[in-house]
């Protein structure tokens, strides 16, 4: 059966599917390639093939107060953000 192959459906958001397949065109390697390429390397690895961890409980809160845009706190640039790192 090494001959035969299967279709694997994919719902994706048109945003990410067009940026990708900007990525995926400049290195010559179309969706269904990168697909098959990281399939491979699961089965290779065993594992996903980058990190996966759950946050912390602070990680969390400010994942979570960040996207609500709670207690943000801006600066104009990168000196006035060094000064603040710097108290």
């Amino acid at each position: 059966m090494a001959g035969s192959t299967t279709t694997i459906q994919v719902r994706i958001d048109p945003d990410t599917k067009q940026k990708a397949t900007k990525i995926l065109n400049a290195l010559h390697i179309d969706m269904s390639e990168a697909i098959k390429m990281y399939l491979k390397q699961i089965i290779l690895n065993r594992a996903i093939p980058f990190e996966l961890r759950i946050p912390n409980e602070l990680t969390a809160k400010t994942i979570a107060e960040t996207e609500a845009n709670q207690d943000l706190h801006e600066v104009s640039d990168v000196d006035e953000l060094l000064r603040e790192l710097n108290r």
